[in-house]
């Protein structure tokens, strides 16, 4: 009989391949924005609300998405959810390369985020299926870890080929990327590894449906886990997928290559980040007080950004990269969420839990899009002091979620093995 707790072969050399490389076409997606925001801005005359409207619907409709996904996932697997989603992400890559204005650039986004609104949590649900719950985070450290491929892809390599062909011809050919993608992974993943027996098919009407949300709802300390989650990601998204490029040309002067470059060493951040975080829950045998942790950090980084006046360049680069390191945390907070619910209700667990996230990474960009709207435009781009009020809202927003956060219970990964 195999071993719950076991790694098996199939999954190290089939799963975890295919499930890197459908989080890192959404990962290029969800920072693409970032480092082609000036020439964005030029090219299809947007002001920064619109910007900020631009990067945060794709994740309203992640957001839309999540509770779909989920019952999709319960009902006819995760595999066929996935493969089929990216067909929407395939149009939204196609009218991204063809945008004329603000409007279109919203509604490419839209569908992009449609598109990609089951490839992370479709990567918890199957980890989840195929490994032992006490590894969760440690699985997930190295899917999330290899999904920063897709941020380092949206550096360095989208300024220069923005560069070379044209922001344009480069979504057009990320939708080839993204088709061939979807259908390879659709070909080689399976929804459960062999030796363990599939969850019989869902039979739910729309009665247990609802009835299997609202248990899903009550769920005893949701909000707490909700409350963290909502803010964690999203401040590490907003800055990285938004406003680091605009920040970098306006105040320190750089270049496309030189923003590409340093968001390529956030993203570098985030690796490392995420394979530091990823096993210390079982080794602390804690994961709230990981969460807490990376959260005093993360806003202790972004309150240094919004207190500084005119750091030096050296020092704001190295507090964009110290950012990415520690809001890497927000995996051990999916591990916690993930703990909260039983197998039967997994699929809308999981993908209730990403709503809190999804929202926050939609709220956030419109929210300090607007901030950053509020203080006149000089020609050569907005002042600092727009830049340092939208950090240091950021850092609230997130201090207020992690104090609800820590007054719930801890999730101890040892314990729920041994039980």
């Amino acid at each position: 009989m195999t071993d719950p707790h076991a790694i098996p072969v199939r999954a190290t050399m089939t799963l975890l391949p295919m499930l890197a490389a459908i989080t890192i076409v959404s990962q290029f997606f969800r920072t693409s924005l970032g480092v082609i925001a000036p020439e964005l801005i030029q090219d299809l005359s947007l002001s920064p609300a619109i910007l900020g409207l631009a990067n945060g619907s794709f994740y309203i409709a992640l957001f839309v998405a999540q509770i779909p996904v989920g019952i999709l996932f319960d009902r006819i697997g995760t595999r066929r959810t996935v493969a089929w989603l990216t067909g929407i992400a395939v149009a939204g890559a196609l009218l991204h390369a063809v945008a004329r204005n603000g409007e279109e650039l919203v509604a490419a986004r839209l569908l992009l985020g449609l598109g990609c609104g089951g490839s992370f949590m479709g990567a918890v649900m199957l980890s989840s299926r195929w490994y032992g719950g006490d590894r969760l985070s440690m699985v997930l450290s190295w899917v999330f870890s290899l999904s920063q491929i897709g941020t380092l892809l949206a550096a360095t390599p989208l300024a220069a080929s923005a560069d070379l062909f044209g922001w344009r011809w480069t979504f057009a050919g990320t939708a080839i990327v993204t088709g061939v993608t979807g259908a390879v992974f659709y070909l080689l993943v399976r929804d459960d590894p062999p030796g363990r027996p599939a969850p019989p098919p869902s039979k739910e009407g729309l009665g247990e449906i609802l009835r299997g949300l609202m248990a899903v709802w009550k769920t005893p300390h949701l909000s707490r886990i909700l409350a963290v989650h909502t803010f964690a990601y999203a401040s590490q998204s907003t800055v990285l997928g938004l406003w680091g490029g605009p920040y970098l040309h306006d105040i320190h002067g750089l270049d496309g290559v030189g923003r590409g470059n340093v968001l390529l060493a956030m993203g570098a951040a985030q690796i490392a980040g995420i394979l530091t975080f990823g096993p210390l829950d079982r080794l602390f045998n804690t994961r709230k007080w990981l969460v807490a942790a990376g959260s005093a950090c993360t806003i202790s980084v972004l309150l240094a950004l919004a207190l500084l006046k005119a750091p030096p360049a050296w020092l704001a680069i190295g507090l964009l990269v110290l950012l990415c390191f520690v809001t890497t945390y927000s995996l051990v907070i999916v591990a916690h969420g993930r703990s909260l619910f039983p197998d039967h209700l997994a699929g809308r667990g999981i993908t209730t839990v990403n709503l809190a996230q999804v929202f926050g990474c939609a709220f956030l960009p419109v929210a300090t899009g607007a901030i950053v709207n509020a203080f006149p435009n000089s020609g050569a781009g907005y002042a600092e002091d727009a830049y340092r009020l939208a950090f240091g809202f950021i850092a609230l927003c997130l201090a207020l979620g992690c104090v609800w956060y820590i007054g719930g219970p801890d999730s101890k990964p040892r314990r729920l093995r041994d039980s």
